[in-house]
């Protein structure tokens, strides 16, 4: 099947516009980790609410949703985390800086599935598994955003080879002609 030169030059376009935008996205917000415990602090709530409860100030809420540049909490402002491209001496290049995204991207997911299962764990441990039923720690869509534009990224590379490689056979048959 021979597909157009222009259909790959258009799906090489796209996908990279779409990678970008995603990416853009991903790194702005504040969605890649998400720990909710409304259902544990409704549960304190019940229990508090009795007779004499009424007296008793609520607990602040342990929610709280993470991004690469800062945490935030219910109730708080978000607290900044450290940047370390803000540096002026910093020098990297832009391969060194798409492979430490993909390395941060992995590293980031890896770190977040060891800390829930290092959750439930402790939880087991200490013989409170009730309490894993009421608190809710998972990826966010900030995270999806990033994966998504890794791999439109991976469609725009292929879609550049293909397009390399029509034009290296159209240049063939040329001299060949």
């Amino acid at each position: 099947m021979r597909v157009p030169l222009a259909v790959l030059a258009g799906v090489a376009a796209l996908a990279g516009a779409l990678s970008f935008a995603l990416l853009a996205a991903a790194i702005g917000t504040d969605f890649w980790y998400i720990i909710d415990t409304r259902r544990l602090e409704r549960g304190a709530l019940g229990v508090r609410g009795g007779a004499g409860g009424a007296n008793r100030s609520q607990p602040e809420p342990l929610s709280s949703h993470s991004g690469l540049w800062r945490t935030c909490r219910v109730q708080s402002p978000c607290a900044p985390l450290m940047n370390p491209f803000w540096q002026e001496n910093v020098t990297v290049s832009d391969s060194s800086r798409q492979l430490l995204a993909l390395v941060t991207l992995t590293g980031i997911s890896m770190y977040i599935a060891y800390s829930a299962a290092a959750f439930r764990e402790a939880l087991c441990l200490l013989e409170e598994t009730a309490l894993l039923d009421q608190v809710d720690i998972r990826f966010g869509w900030s995270l999806a955003l990033g994966w998504v534009s890794f791999f439109t990224e991976l469609l725009t590379g292929a879609a550049f080879l293909a397009a390399a490689r029509v034009l290296s056979l159209r240049r063939r048959q040329d001299q060949a002609i």
